[in-house]
């Protein structure tokens, strides 16, 4: 205990150089921490939103985006597809299930999809308020959405036409709340959901001059995708080539869009962590020099130790505390600075509706940083601390 209350106080009683070394080295823990911290709830919050969903079907155009739009709703959609081609893969003796998706309006940002009572189920959602829709015109509120516009149960409100939330408002066709689901982290949180008649009536009922005007127009309904869920295992070898070769569709396989994208956002993440390894470097030479130079400035110090009877290997100690002191400080500096640019990175993305991510985590990689801050010190302690130990006191006294 003695040995480090005494690094304790040595550490200290170079406030200035101590300083720049926390400094130094909590700058490449921090910056390692919010890497792995941002690499794993990204991965989990795409695991957790493409769960059960084997293939993505809509109009032709980029898969990823098709991806993005459909499961992550954080691009625009790649277009329509009729209605009637829809139902007919959804009787595919492959499809276990077709859930359909029709985007184009949104609420003060937030998208308005229309879907049925299978999406909701599909992310296993719960009520907060109300119950889900019972006939058209009604709409279920993300737990996100009612908490940033206000709405609850029984209230109305009129859709703005497309994405962004600054088209033309949709007043003459309101909505109803019927429904506030509560928060479970998945994309469902910042979704305005309605029966896919809601979606099309908004649209028809504007446009349509008589009944033959809108008979033709539901006979020519359209959606913008489908998320499928395969039978067996087997279909995700047929069925894509099965949609893009015989249709006018394409299918999209989230897991292996989603790793494309993972491998381009991957060259961003390997940056960070070469900025954070020279960082450490840095922080390593500097707590090299600084215990170094305490050896050589501590002589009458080392000398006074040596003579009341400290052993050769407890002197050595001091200066190996010192760098642990510095390890521990700069770990709890990081770690902590970490989460807070983690939680800075969910807010932003919170305000711009785009992926959840956020709170408090510590994914396993984590425990590598309080492992490398440990192994950066010590390493670069471990010179200076064997200078002290075959320092002889004689020699000492004499310099002295």
């Amino acid at each position: 205990m003695n040995t480090i209350a005494f690094a304790w106080r040595f550490l200290w009683s170079r406030p200035l150089s101590a300083g720049l070394n926390v400094l130094l080295l909590s700058l490449g823990l921090g910056s390692l921490s919010f890497v792995l911290l941002a690499s794993h709830q990204i991965d989990q919050a795409f695991e957790r939103d493409l769960a059960g969903i084997d293939v993505v079907v809509g109009a032709k155009g980029s898969p990823m985006q098709l991806i993005l739009s459909g499961v992550f709703h954080i691009d625009a959609p790649t277009g329509n597809v009729p209605l009637a081609a829809v139902k007919e893969l959804e009787q595919h003796p492959q499809v276990a299930q077709l859930i359909p998706i029709s985007l184009g309006d949104s609420l003060r940002g937030f998208r308005i999809v229309g879907t049925t009572p299978d999406y909701l189920t599909h992310y296993k959602a719960e009520f907060a308020q109300g119950s889900v829709w019972t006939a058209p015109m009604q709409a279920v509120l993300g737990a996100q959405v009612a908490k940033q516009t206000g709405l609850k149960v029984g209230d109305r409100f009129a859709g703005s036409h497309g994405l962004g939330g600054s088209g033309d408002s949709h007043g003459q066709t309101p909505y109803v709340v019927s429904g506030v689901l509560a928060a479970n982290g998945s994309v469902l949180d910042r979704l305005v959901l309605t029966t896919l008649d809601s979606v099309w009536q908004v649209h028809e009922d504007p446009a349509a001059l008589d009944a033959e005007d809108r008979r033709v127009m539901e006979e020519e309904r359209e959606v913008t995708l489908a998320l499928i869920r395969y039978r067996t295992p087997l279909a995700a070898v047929t069925f894509p080539r099965f949609v893009n070769t015989t249709t006018e569709m394409q299918a999209a396989a989230p897991a292996l869009e989603i790793t494309r994208l993972l491998g381009m956002i991957g060259v961003g993440t390997d940056v960070l962590r070469a900025l954070a390894g020279v960082l450490l470097m840095t922080a390593g030479l500097s707590v090299f020099i600084a215990l170094w130079s305490a050896v050589r400035e501590r002589r009458a110090d080392l000398a006074l130790l040596r003579l009341l009877g400290a052993p050769p290997r407890k002197v050595s100690a001091l200066l190996l505390c010192e760098a642990l002191w510095l390890a521990l400080l700069a770990t709890l500096i990081g770690v902590l600075a970490g989460q807070e640019l983690m939680a800075a990175l969910a807010w932003f993305l919170q305000l711009d509706k785009s992926v959840l991510i956020g709170g408090l985590s510590w994914p396993a990689g984590l425990w590598s940083v309080p492992g490398l801050a440990v192994g950066v010190a010590l390493l670069s302690a471990l010179l200076p601390a064997y200078e002290a130990y075959r320092a002889d006191v004689s020699e000492l006294l004499q310099s002295r």
